[in-house]
């Protein structure tokens, strides 16, 4: 892809960069369509970051910013204008140059996963799901199934403290919402998500008790790892329907494009022009 002064520069923000995979998406992707865009990645520390963002975008070609590790949560506090999704998850992953200079930012690391559950046909509005793990990517899929219309949230966290927290934001920005913490147990969920480590070693104990789940219901992971982790397969077993990890990912990758202002595309093409290797 050729680069050229009037080429519009998307940071790609975190520390290390040696794991990032967006750039073999995104570039890949606006070379296909002729989009004059490149995403860059660059790799600041944490004690830089917070004077860094705002130099960065102090240039005059860039147009946006995707921030990973371990910079989400500091964002929060850096921006202009914070939309709701990314208040609710306490984290930011994408930041936007408004018209008037201000920086604008939000969460999409739940977007994706929800986009990926509606593509598959279910319906979220109305829902009743569980998310153990209230960490960075499990408050960010918290914050988009509220903001999908579910209407039954339920939290668990090894880490109460981290769980109750993302409870009160949630109780702040959506008062209608049915909330309960403490338990993980699956039983009556329609959405059962593991949004905690467990699966990235080998040997790790299940996020909860499968048998529990209901045959019905769609099982989600986060791990991307393997792509059926021993969690998925036990509950693929049980013959429940699954959601893979890497779903999240390209499937919110449309969002940052509308985001960015960019066209748009399907999870599907992402994964043909994409140029990760494992």
């Amino acid at each position: 892809m050729a680069i050229s002064g009037h080429t519009k520069i998307i940071a790609h923000l975190g520390y290390p960069t040696e794991s990032f995979k967006a750039p073999l998406i995104y570039n890949p992707y606006f070379d296909k369509h002729a989009i004059d865009a490149v995403v860059v990645p660059m790799g600041c520390k944490a004690e830089d970051y917070p004077a860094f963002l705002k130099l960065v975008f102090k240039l005059s070609n860039i147009h946006g910013a995707l921030v990973t590790m371990p910079h989400k949560i500091t964002t929060i506090g850096l921006l202009d204008e914070v939309m709701t999704t990314a208040k609710v998850a306490g984290s930011c992953n994408a930041v936007r140059l408004g018209s008037d200079g201000r920086l604008v930012g939000d969460m999409f690391d739940g977007e994706g996963f929800v986009r990926g559950v509606l593509r598959k046909g279910r319906v979220l509005r109305g829902a009743r799901a569980l998310v153990v793990g209230s960490g960075g990517v499990g408050s960010a899929i918290v914050a988009s199934l509220a903001k999908a219309g579910v209407a039954e949230l339920a939290l668990f966290d090894a880490y109460p403290a981290s769980m109750n927290s993302l409870a009160e934001r949630l109780r702040t920005h959506y008062p209608q919402l049915k909330i309960t913490v403490g338990s993980k147990d699956p039983d009556g969920f329609d959405i059962v998500v593991n949004a905690t480590p467990l699966g990235m070693k080998d040997g790790d104990a299940l996020p909860m008790d499968v048998e529990r789940i209901a045959r019905s219901a769609l099982v989600g992971e986060v791990v991307m790892k393997q792509e059926i982790t021993p969690f998925l397969a036990a509950a693929r077993a049980r013959g429940c329907e699954i959601q893979i990890g890497t779903d999240m990912l390209f499937e919110q990758i449309p969002a940052y494009l509308e985001f960015f202002g960019f066209r748009t595309t399907t999870a599907d093409e992402l994964r043909e022009v994409a140029q990760i290797k494992y």
